[in-house]
């Protein structure tokens, strides 16, 4: 059994994978991540994590696909989505229905920003403070 959240970050660029884990880490968030859409849906039925955390624009399968691939698994259609986007996207309501996405958040971000969001989406209450494991 988890003692703290897991999220798992799904982003084909390497410095957003290392700077959004590390802040969440430090946060008190066990994390895993994955390069591309097909990975990241592997390591969702692996890992079961709490939130994914996922880019719209990847190789393979985009965020979007992932999404409504991670829907239609048993193991993972209750699993919270987080869409990273370009400043402007929006989602159609027709994709929210098939999807479990949750909310957008535009690139560029602040890991501060990522931080709070992913804190609202899970609750502050389910975070261990640092230190406390």
């Amino acid at each position: 059994m988890r003692q703290a959240p897991l999220i798992l970050i799904v982003d084909d660029e390497t410095h957003i994978l290392h700077v959004v884990s590390i802040k969440l880490k430090n946060a008190g968030f066990d994390v895993v991540t994955a390069g591309d859409g097909e990975e990241g849906l592997a390591t969702a039925i692996d890992h079961q994590p709490d939130l994914i955390i996922t880019d719209y624009q990847m190789p393979f399968m985009t965020g979007l696909e992932l999404c409504m691939e991670l829907k239609s698994h048993e193991q993972t259609a209750a699993i919270p989505a987080l869409m990273l986007t370009a400043r402007g996207f929006s989602l159609d309501p027709q994709y929210t229905e098939r999807t479990n996405i949750v909310s957008l958040l535009s690139k560029p971000f602040s890991p501060r920003e990522i931080l709070a969001k992913v804190q609202q989406l899970i609750g502050n209450e389910s975070v261990p403070e640092p230190g406390a494991l």
